[in-house]
């Protein structure tokens, strides 16, 4: 039995980045042996056991064999004979390919430090054909290495492009596409993650809505970047400067959808995109099974954001509808998450990159008051419900209107 340390953790141990979690690969062993040892067995299936003192994972070397399309079209071989190479020649990208054995020493069949030196993201082998996931995975690997350099090796991009034309990219669970989107957008680049799927073509598949906004364009006056798919790049990039989020980053992309249904006779002018968006973030939510938070926080984006942008235009009256339409006093912390993704739409033009958005600033204040003001047990003496909720409400009115 050989036991080596694999995959993420030999690479950022290698990049100089903390290593989050470590997975090892054993050679040589049965399942038998594994329990017998102490090891507690992951489901019937699959060779992955839990040590039993660490609680890392433990897989035994294996190699597959695709018998179908799709993510579950895979037939699977573990046992003694498997080499460590042979597990390794299986593995998506050649920097997750890299090894160490009980002494230290790397095992890098597949050039894998050469690419980290380069800065590339290459597959290793012809295996990277069989799993559809592996698009979504290197979209997401870019959004986090983008920031050092990295880039996408040419013949890479070709085998995506090639697998989402040959329908591989349609057999992808909504579960999975889901679980890789939000951790692609908890990286430092989201704007790559969307950028890369769009030029492989998987976009398109996955998130047809977001694709149909490139080629739209926009009034130059409120953004200088014309392009409305641009925008959504320009509004990743600046979320990714204001939250670290994936909830807030999400519903940033998700706020122009409504302008993807815009008449061309229309263009460049997108009147009543904010209702139109709603229920495309519905449909886009209940397809890919989004969370709730997510899909509620990412209506109120689309809904809204509009407005907000005119914050220091409107009268107290309706700043105070716009706080009761977001639920802005119940639930004050997802309020300041919405303006969060506001500022994101608003920093995410061409050249607004660094211009303040003060209108958060009013909101937040404005919320502040509203929150602040309260009925004593004398004031609601007497009055029902429904006439201490309007009190109450013509109290916080008079607050918004007071000056100062």
């Amino acid at each position: 039995m050989e036991v080596y340390l694999v995959g993420g953790a030999v690479r950022d141990q290698l990049l100089g980045r903390p290593v989050a979690e470590r997975d090892w690969v054993v050679v040589g062993a049965t399942p038998g042996q594994m329990r017998a040892a102490g090891y507690r067995p992951v489901g019937k299936d699959f060779p992955v056991f839990l040590h039993p003192e660490t609680g890392e994972e433990y897989a035994l070397a294996r190699t597959e064999r695709k018998t179908g399309r799709g993510y579950h079209g895979f037939e699977m071989h573990f046992s003694p004979e498997v080499t460590l190479e042979d597990d390794l020649r299986r593995r998506d990208l050649t920097i997750n390919a890299m090894a160490r054995d009980a002494a230290g020493r790397l095992v890098d069949p597949h050039g894998g430090q050469r690419d980290l030196e380069s800065r590339t993201l290459r597959h290793v082998s012809d295996a990277f054909n069989e799993d559809p996931v592996r698009i979504l995975r290197v979209a997401r690997f870019l959004a986090r290495f983008q920031p050092l350099g990295f880039t996408v090796a040419p013949e890479t991009l070709a085998r995506m492009r090639a697998m989402v034309a040959a329908g591989e990219a349609d057999a992808l669970v909504p579960e999975r596409v889901w679980q890789e989107t939000d951790r692609a957008l908890a990286e430092p680049a989201p704007e790559a993650w969307l950028r890369l799927l769009r030029a492989c073509g998987a976009l398109a598949r996955i998130l047809p809505e977001l694709d149909a906004l490139y080629g739209v364009p926009q009034p130059e006056q409120w953004h200088p970047e014309i392009d409305t798919g641009l925008h959504m790049e320009l509004v990743m990039a600046a979320a990714a400067e204001i939250s670290p989020s994936p909830r807030v980053r999400f519903a940033a992309l998700m706020h122009d959808l409504g302008k993807g249904r815009t008449p061309r006779s229309s263009w460049p002018k997108h009147i009543g995109h904010e209702e139109k968006g709603v229920t495309l973030v519905r449909e886009v939510c209940a397809r890919l099974r989004v969370p709730t938070d997510y899909r509620d926080l990412a209506e109120l984006a689309s809904r809204w954001h509009g407005l907000a942008h005119r914050a220091q235009e409107l009268r107290p009256r309706t700043v105070l509808e716009l706080l009761e339409a977001c639920d802005a006093m119940r639930r004050p912390e997802r309020f300041r998450e919405l303006l969060a993704a506001f500022e994101a739409d608003y920093r995410g033009r061409g050249g607004w990159r660094a211009r303040p958005y003060p209108q958060a600033d009013l909101l937040r204040r404005a919320q502040e008051t509203a929150l602040s003001t309260t009925l004593t047990e004398r004031d609601r003496e007497g009055l029902t419900g429904e006439e201490i909720g309007a009190l109450l409400r013509r109290r916080r009115l008079a607050a918004l209107r007071a000056p100062g």
